[in-house]
């Protein structure tokens, strides 16, 4: 199972939040000075978060993102903010190896498809930020329907992979929740990486035991919770 060190990014500074909120961000710094941090301990890829795009202003921190790509090299998945065809687009033709796409996903969900047949499949990962079985959107701001539903809907429009962040836990680092992972992974042939909730490495090992593909690492590797190498050997 693969280990994404997340290197989420608000208003220029790389933070982690605690339930999506922008006001509990912790800041840690310039963005490329974490990521750089993360792949000198054996990281080799990263998942990068745009938070003001997810927050209604796309066009933040697109110099931050930009330079990690150019400075590190390394496999870089990116969501927040991605709300056209061309934004996405854009963020490809860029060196993004692969789009997150969540609630333009919802609203349009032929746009995975098309992505698809344009950059391949490994390009294009559906976000899944489900709270209690139900898809939330715009910032984790409004519901959408059942998570398994639209999982399956994004895979017959041609989603590549799936990223499941289970909002009820997200940040909180209070452990998983593998029930919606277990139930997820039993309805999609799709590769499902997950995020939210992850601080031990028992989490690590479970998610693994249950055939995710990869995780998503935060605010426990962040607070110091969790040792990157350690989790990164247990996911072996």
């Amino acid at each position: 199972m693969r280990v994404f060190p997340a290197v989420d990014i608000l208003g220029g500074n790389c933070v982690q939040l605690v339930q999506g909120r922008r006001e509990s961000a912790t800041v840690f710094g310039d963005p490329l000075s974490c990521a750089v941090k993360w792949l000198s301990l054996g990281a080799d890829c990263l998942h990068v978060v745009n938070l003001d795009g997810a927050f209604g202003r796309s066009g933040e921190n697109v110099q931050h993102i930009r330079k990690i790509i150019r400075e590190t090299g390394v496999e870089v998945q990116l969501g927040g903010g991605i709300r056209s065809f061309e934004d996405a687009s854009s963020w490809l033709d860029t060196g993004v190896s692969r789009v997150i796409l969540g609630t333009l996903a919802t609203k349009d969900p032929g746009v995975l498809g098309r992505l698809a047949q344009e950059f391949g499949k490994d390009r294009v990962m559906a976000g899944l930020d489900a709270r209690q079985g139900e898809v939330t959107v715009e910032g984790w701001q409004k519901s959408a329907g059942n998570y398994i539903d639209w999982a399956r809907r994004f895979e017959e429009c041609g989603a590549g992979s799936l990223l499941f962040t289970n909002v009820e836990v997200e940040g909180l680092q209070e452990g998983i929740d593998p029930q919606p992972v277990e139930d997820l992974l039993r309805k999609t042939r799709l590769p499902v990486t997950v995020a939210g909730g992850i601080t031990t490495i028992n989490d690590i090992r479970l998610l693994k035991d249950l055939g995710a593909h990869a995780a998503v690492l935060g605010s426990a590797l962040y607070s110091g919770r969790l040792n990157l190498v350690e989790a990164m050997e247990a996911g072996r």
